[in-house]
Formats: structure tokens, sequence, C-alpha cells
């Protein structure tokens, strides 16, 4: 049979942008096969929030998302295609399989599964009703709300010593309560916790209940060996933290009742990672395994995108469709040119360069960046960053205000040619996690923007009444992109939405106001504050139950 060279469909789709799914995707490409990785958060996975990687075979020290990146970076220069997207449902029958995500369907040979695991809730009682208000699940995103305070850490294994020795580097003292009678992590791991001054380690406990007003107030614990009942009281006018590490639940939704689990929901896989569909594979720590590394992510994804690969192969034999690789980058592609800030200070790397010219020439319209600032350091930043940005095409120009003292600047509201606002605002500098957002809301406020499904879009088009989203988020957290980006496609599209995102570590009041401790944080219309990641028909459900 003749092969027909065909751009709309992939070898394999992998979901997920974790280290196993970049691994995957580097084999694949390499090899000279269509990948696409559909990533809903941040591409990196769990790891991406670890601040030192030691144990990782050839690399004597890292970070985790340095480590990642590097991952990411290898696989975009072999022509791995990414797409920011959550995938919805797999229609896994016949030849050709399709992918639907939230920003359209994906047609292809074989999936690979490696969506990972998300933070498991400990089940105590208090747990949701404290959640955001004293009850946290990542120490990167939230450690600091609990400068000078005390914090509770449940949980024994990796992330609870490493994260309590984080930690500590903000409370006065951490207290892990671990229902083992010992750490199950690594010794060292381990030994940096026990070492720790500030570390007090209570091992055969189990939390019971919190509770409090606004935050929190009570702790009890109880000794599961000698049943004895330990309640802590915060001082007068205190508060305190609550860090739960108790492993992770495998993100295995989109293949419930597809794929064969076990009684855990972790898929089940044979020694290749084939599962019992064909054409679906898993890699990660989305998979029945022993030992939850990055090490063995890579392993599996290494060995999945193999099998793979014969997979395609013997489906483009069989179909006669050939799908057409983007191939590796040219050495002259892969430069490193910079764009600096007046004071040599890098800010736009070319790959990053590369993404922004791509956005602004897909833009309709021309965009003005409204700068409102005041005497602080932060505002110059806003404007220098601005600036530079600005520079980069002639469809964003920077106006700045009267320089003021109101309590929410600086911040850089998005406006049309005609000066009119958007409802889109940043308030701070959007870097870090957010510099994707905020580009995304440029794209969504100049047109056409991010694809969006005709029953959402007619959602939105049933808002008639005034609705004011206040998000409060850090630039660390990596749960706080995904609201961003949902409520300003959103204000993007009614005339009657605004979406201000407010980067807390620059506004305390609101902090105090809202008594803010985890993120990302949403207030709408004044109401009562919402915490966790929400995606676009959450939020319009939400808003029209207002």
């Amino acid at each position: 049979m003749k092969e027909q060279r065909n751009d709309q469909i992939y070898d394999v789709v992998i979901i997920g942008g974790g280290p196993a799914g970049l691994t995957a995707a580097l084999y694949l490409a390499r090899a000279r096969h269509r990948v696409v990785i559909v990533e809903k958060e941040q591409f990196g996975g769990q790891i991406a929030t670890t601040l030192d990687v030691v144990n990782y075979p050839g690399v004597e020290k890292t970070s985790g998302p340095e480590l990642t990146e590097t991952m990411r970076l290898q696989a975009e220069n072999f022509g791995v295609e990414f797409l920011m997207a959550e995938a919805e449902e797999l229609s896994l029958s016949g030849d050709i399989k399709t992918v639907k995500t939230s920003r359209g369907e994906l047609s292809c040979f074989g999936v690979l599964l490696a969506a990972g695991a998300n933070p498991r809730l400990a089940g105590f009682s208090g747990e949701e009703t404290f959640r955001g208000h004293g009850v946290a699940y990542c120490a990167t995103c939230d450690g600091e709300f609990f400068t000078g305070k005390e914090v509770f850490v449940i949980g024994g294994g990796f992330a609870a010593a490493e994260e309590s020795v984080f930690l500590a580097k903000y409370a006065s003292q951490v207290t892990i309560l671990m229902r083992s009678d010992d750490f199950t992590c690594a010794k060292a791991t381990a030994d940096m916790a026990r070492s720790h001054e500030k570390i007090l380690i209570l091992p055969n406990v189990e939390v019971e209940e919190v509770r409090g007003d606004s935050v929190l107030r009570y702790l009890r614990y109880r000794n599961l060996k000698t049943g004895e009942v330990t309640e802590y009281r915060a001082p007068a006018g205190e508060t305190f933290g609550l860090f739960v590490f108790a492993g992770y639940e495998p993100a295995t939704e989109l293949v419930r009742g597809i794929a064969e689990l076990d009684d855990q929901g972790y898929v089940l896989t044979d020694e290749r990672q084939k599962t019992n569909v064909e054409g679906l594979y898993a890699a990660g720590d989305i998979c029945v395994k022993s030992l939850r590394q990055v090490v063995t992510a890579v392993g599996e994804g290494a060995l999945a995108a193999t099998e793979l690969e014969h997979y395609a192969a013997a489906m483009q034999r069989k179909t006669g469709i050939q799908p057409r690789p983007q191939g590796p980058k040219l050495p002259e592609e892969r430069d490193s040119e910079e764009v600096h800030l007046s004071d040599g200070e890098s800010l736009f790397t070319a790959d990053m360069l590369k993404q922004l010219n791509a956005v602004f020439e897909k833009m309709q319209r021309s965009l003005i960046l409204k700068l409102h600032l005041d005497n602080r350091p932060i505002s110059a930043e806003l404007r220098n960053y601005m600036e530079v940005l600005a520079a980069l095409t002639e469809k964003l120009s920077v106006e700045v205000a009267e320089e003021g003292t109101d309590s929410s600047y600086p911040c850089v509201k998005i406006c049309s040619e005609d000066g009119t606002e958007t409802g889109l605002a940043f308030h701070g500098v959007p870097g870090g996690h957010e510099f994707t957002s905020f580009i995304l809301g440029l794209y969504n406020a100049a047109g056409p923007g991010q694809a969006v499904e005709q029953e959402v879009r007619e959602m939105i088009q049933t808002i008639k009444k005034p609705v004011e989203m206040k998000i409060m988020i850090s630039l660390s957290c990596t749960m706080c992109p995904e609201l961003v980006t949902a409520a300003q496609r959103i204000a993007a599209e009614s005339e009657f939405v605004r979406a201000e995102v407010y980067d807390l570590n620059h506004f305390p009041d609101l902090k105090d106001r809202y008594q803010v401790m985890s993120v990302p944080c949403m207030v709408i219309n004044d109401g009562e504050p919402v915490f966790g990641k929400k995606n676009i028909r959450q939020l319009l459900d939400m808003i029209g139950g207002l």
C-alpha cells in the first residue's frame, strides 16, 4: 500500500508532561515519529516542585524545575509538539484513536497515559473546611504564609521528610505526625529531617480533627499504639499550619472503565508498559509500581516509547498513512540569543522569543498595556518588563497612568486599542509560572484566543450581570495558572466579567482580609474565598450559581 503523508494525525499522543511523558516523547521524536504531549497544568510533573534533586544518575545536583526543563527542551529540539490542554475523553476503538481535549480533538495511532498522580486527602475531620485557611498540600506554594508560625506535617514518606526541612525555613517549629514507626523513604532524606533543630518527629500518630474560625486554632491527634489523645491549641490570636503529604492518587479518571486498574486506581500494564487495551500504554506514577522516582518514570517512558515505535510503524503500514513529524531543530535554531533588560539581566531566551512571536503573529488586534504604578521597586520592575515585552511586537504598546498610592498598585491592565478595558489585569509582575498565562491572556483579549467549545461559549454569553473575580496566586505555584487562564478566557469573552490576578507576595492586605494561607485563592464579587484550581466549566458553574 502506498504511504500517504498526513498533517492531521499523530503517531502517538502522550497525556502528561512529566518525566515519563517527556522521555517517551524524546525517544519517539528521535525515531522520526510525530508526537504531541498534552499537559493541563505544567510540564515537569510532581518533580517540578522539588527544590533539590541529588539522586538522578549522572547529575550530581540539580532542581526539579531545571531537570524537567532540560528534558522538555531536549524533546522540543527533536520536534516534539506541546499542547496546554486537558484530555477529556478517549476513543480507542479502530486503527485511528481519538483524544478529545479542551482545545479540540487529536487523532493518532497510539496513546501513552503518563498523567501521574495528585496529592491524596488525609481524611480527618475539618480537612475540607480549612483547606486554604491553614490546611495545605504544597510547601513551595504555601510555606511562606506560615512564617514565624508553628507547622504540623502529616506523612512519613519522602515528601514529608523533604518538605518539612523546606518548611523549617519559615516556621518557628515543624512537627511531623506519621502513622508508621519510622520514615519510609531513603535514610539520607530522613536523616535531614531527624537532625534538623526545628523539626520534631512523632511516630504512630493519626490526626483526627482540626477546628477554628476563619483559620486553624485547634488540632487533635491520637497515638495509635497507646490510644493517648493530644490536643494542640494555637496561642491567643495566633494560628498554625497543617501540611498534608499523605501520598498520591493516580490520575486515571480518563481510563476508568476502559483500562484495567488495581484496587487503588493505578493502571495495570505488562512488562512492556502495555495496558489491556490495544494501542494504549501507560508509564510513570500512574502505574502499579514499587518505586515512584524520576529514574523509574524515565525508564518506563523509554520502554513505552520503544514499544509504541513498533506499534505506530505497524499502523503506518496497515493504513498507508504516515504522519508528518516536525523533525529536529537545526543547530542555528538552538542559539542562545536573548533580550536583555537595561541592567543586563536576561529576560527572554531564544526559546521564549520563538513562542512569543508565534502568539504575536496570531493576534488579530493591537492592545495597550496600561500601567498603574506606585513608588515601590516592584513598579519599576513591572514597567521595565512590559516595555521589553512591547518592544517585541507592534501589536503591543505601553501607557503609564499617573503614579498613585492605590493599594492595588502596581498593576497592568490590558486594554483595547481605543483604551477600553478588557477586564484582564495583573497586579505585580507576571513572571514565574504566570508568564504563560499572562501571554495567553493577551492572545485571548486580542483574538482569536484559545478555542472553546460552542457550549462553553454559549454559557459565557448568558452572563448578563457584573462578575469580578479576584484571583490570588504565588508565582511559584504550579496549580495557579489553570485557574488564571480559565478566568481570563471568560473575561476576554464577556463584557460583564473582570479577572484581576494578584501576586500575594506584594499584596499582604488581601492575604489578611481573606485569611489566605493557600493558593490559588479566588473571590467572586467579594464573596467567600474558594481555594484550588478550577477549569473553565467549573468557573462558569460557580458564576451561574451566584
